[in-house]
């Protein structure tokens, strides 16, 4: 181990042990010297020795490292601020020692320099410094940037405490990190705050995009663009992410016109729009189903000079797959690989799915087979694309050894995985196949979705077996799972083929109430089962039930009640006669 050297050894022997409390104000050139060198030696110590600790007490065992003096020398030497932060938790937690306010300032500030967050955090409390106002102004927007915002927000009221609002940068940097961090409740909190400070007059173009993007993400797409209205009329211009949110929001809720409207105000004020507003106005086409426009709008995007990225391009690749338009999908995946842009992973998995939508499982394979040669990991995503393919072919054979090959490689098998597979047995009637799968997620600590019960449920009730049907029903409920509509019209028309008509009627009752719309196949099925039982008032309230809801009458089903009737009761026949004339 390093010693330091004899002649500074000799030197400290010399020097009294200090109490810890004292401080050392005024120091003779000498001293300060032997202070400096003493501080580069320290420095040098705790960046090269990984018990530095116990080097420091060795190398100078009479050096009064509990001075305030020597610790601001310290850290003036310091290049790591995570070092000088280490020294000072080393001399606190040994000494008590606390540093003078220049030292704290110092210390404080490169730590919130250097987005050391917590540190910083657990700095002001272990000290119980009061940071200057600039200084916890720097430290909100580190807060911020590092997610905690609920902390950045208590410091704020530290600086009203001291009569300072802050500045608008620091208020825009807290907007901003509620954005990142999905806070939406918070920005219109702040922004209240603001008001009351006064600071509101300060408002400046990125205040407003905070603000339109937290509308957007409310759902609140026509206030964002009341907002942006009146700021463009009042002379700023909140740039092109907030146009991208409104295009965006605009685009799922299929207003079409407004979208057109934004992309001609970008243009009139020289905002041309980017990849990025084109991308979410073709991601919004895509998703609305409108694939064919956002494949137009695509190519006249080209044609008017613009460069499209992976992004982009992956986005229409998976809109034509969508499609099955494989061969223009293929046809841009090499347009892409050409101009020197590299499929990315969600790129492979959009056209693995498309070919295996279609059916083409070679291609498939061979498509899986390069991204991982591109060094791609194998992934659950494209396990259960594939997965999903041949179950949707009947290939459940194949299906299940990708599923067994997917434990030998380590990869999850997540609650789609076991759906598909349990949807598909389901379709080719392997019900103990479906029941285990279940049971297998379950056991694995899955959370289970609706859809892992409903195609259990369906063939359940299609073989007979409306008993263990309710039971699954009952099991999914209790989970807390809400069961889809069509799943009422399962176990009621099952009820039915059981002869349970009476339970089949309390069922189709409890849909009503609930405000669902039973399938007009529900109604006349149990039409059908009402009247094969004689129950012919409940059948013609049934009936009554399936035209209010608008659902017309079937000539069939007429006729059989019309038959039924004339056997029991020729006023009945008159008054359903009376009503068919009325309805048509």
């Amino acid at each position: 181990m390093g010693r330091a050297p004899s002649s500074v050894l000799t030197f400290l022997r010399q020097i009294p042990r200090q109490n810890p409390n004292a401080q050392i104000r005024n120091l003779s050139v000498e001293t300060q010297q032997l202070y400096t060198d003493i501080a580069k030696q320290v420095c040098q110590i705790s960046r090269t020795k990984p018990r530095w600790e116990q080097a420091l007490l060795s190398d100078f065992p009479s050096f009064n490292f509990n001075d305030t003096l020597f610790f601001r020398e310290l850290l003036k030497h310091q290049n790591n601020v995570l070092l000088s932060i280490g020294f000072f938790h080393w001399l606190h937690s040994h000494y008590n020692f606390l540093p003078d306010l220049d030292s704290c300032n110092v210390l404080f500030d490169s730590l919130v320099e250097a987005k050391a967050y917590k540190a910083a955090t657990d700095f002001l409390d272990s000290t119980g410094f009061s940071p200057n106002p600039d200084s916890l102004e720097r430290y909100i927007q580190c807060l911020c940037e590092g997610g905690l915002i609920e902390e950045a927000l208590g410091v704020f009221l530290k600086l009203k405490e001291m009569g300072v609002c802050g500045s608008i940068k620091t208020w825009n940097s807290a907007l901003s990190g509620c954005i990142k961090a999905g806070r939406t409740d918070l920005i219109w909190k702040l922004y209240q705050d603001m008001i009351e400070s006064g600071v509101v007059a300060d408002v400046d173009a990125e205040t407003v995009r905070y603000l339109i993007q937290a509308f957007c993400k409310d759902g609140k797409v026509s206030r964002g663009y009341e907002l942006l209205r009146q700021v463009l009329d009042d002379g700023l211009d909140p740039g092109n992410v907030a146009f991208n949110k409104l295009i965006s929001g605009f685009c799922r809720e299929k207003n079409y016109g407004r979208v057109s409207e934004l992309l001609r105000t970008m243009v009139a004020r020289n905002c041309a729009p980017d990849n990025f507003t084109y991308e979410e106005v073709i991601n919004g086409l895509c998703k609305r189903r409108k694939r064919l426009e956002a494949y137009r709008v695509f190519n006249d995007l080209k044609e008017r000079g613009y460069a499209p990225d992976t992004v982009m391009y992956t986005t229409v690749i998976h809109g034509l797959s969508k499609m099955g338009w494989l061969g223009d999908a293929r046809k841009l995946w090499f347009e892409m690989i050409n101009k020197g842009l590299r499929p990315n992973e969600y790129t492979y998995n959009t056209l693995i799915h498309g070919y295996c939508k279609i059916g083409n499982f070679a291609e498939a394979r061979k498509l899986y087979s390069e991204m991982c040669e591109r060094g791609y990991r194998e992934t659950t995503v494209t396990y259960n694309t594939m997965i999903q393919g041949l179950c949707l072919h009947g290939r459940m054979g194949e299906a299940y050894q990708l599923f067994e090959e997917m434990t030998q490689k380590g990869i999850v098998r997540d609650v789609i995985t076991y759906n598909t597979l349990i949807q598909g047995f389901c379709k080719e009637g392997k019900i103990v196949d479906s029941t285990n799968l279940l049971k297998e997620l379950l056991a694995h600590g899955l959370q289970p979705s609706t859809s892992s019960y409903t195609p259990l449920i369906e063939k359940l009730c299609q073989v007979g077996d409306v008993q263990e049907a309710k039971n699954l029903w009952n099991e999914m409920c209790n989970r807390g799972l809400e069961p889809m509509i069509r799943t009422h019209d399962y176990i009621i028309i099952g009820l039915c083929g059981e002869g349970y008509v009476v339970e089949a009627m309390h069922w189709l009752m409890e849909m009503l109430k609930s405000k669902l719309k039973p399938k007009q196949e529900t109604f006349e099925r149990l039409i059908q089962c009402l009247s094969q039982n004689g129950r012919l008032d409940d059948s013609l309230l049934v009936l009554d039930l399936m035209c209010r809801i608008g659902y017309a009458l079937e000539e069939a089903i007429c006729h059989s009640l019309v038959t039924k009737l004339c056997k029991e009761n020729s006023h009945l026949v008159e008054t359903f006669l009376g009503d068919i004339l009325e309805r048509n």
